[in-house]
């Protein structure tokens, strides 16, 4: 596959449902070998993790009474949420580095409409869309 034929397809697969990677194991086994190549590629990538996962689901319904399971795995979630806050905070870094512009408003309106007035969501983006592209139109010129 080519670097052209490899970004048209994974363009498309950004668009069918679903995760990309999946979409793209999917359509690239079904271009190589048809229906079983795309049924084989699926779950080529799916098989392991979710083996893994239901192995782990089995040891811990088994042992996870034990004392230093408890404690490890107190350890475990400690360990993640440091690491999910670290990249967070690394993905956010960018932002703060230039001038902050309607965006953050857009969404927090977002926010209060849908989370906390528990507004439809349809009607509430058929508002606020146009009115962030107006913004972000108005900021840019």
């Amino acid at each position: 596959m080519t670097a052209d034929e490899f970004n048209k397809l994974f363009a498309m697969c950004q668009f069918l449902p679903g995760p990309n990677v999946v979409n793209m194991a999917a359509v690239y086994g079904l271009r190589l070998h048809g229906v079983v190549g795309a049924v084989a590629a699926v779950l080529a990538l799916c098989a392991p993790p979710v083996t893994l996962m239901i192995v782990a689901g089995m040891l811990y319904a088994r042992y996870g009474g034990a004392p230093g399971i408890s404690g490890a795995m107190a350890g475990l979630a400690a360990g993640v949420a440091g690491l999910m806050t670290a990249t967070a905070v690394r993905m956010a870094e960018p932002i703060f580095r230039r001038r902050i512009g309607p965006e953050p408003l857009v969404a927090v309106v977002a926010f209060v409409a849908i989370g906390l007035l528990r507004l439809p969501l349809v009607p509430v983006l058929a508002v606020l869309a146009p009115i962030s592209i107006a913004l972000a139109w108005w900021v840019r010129r």
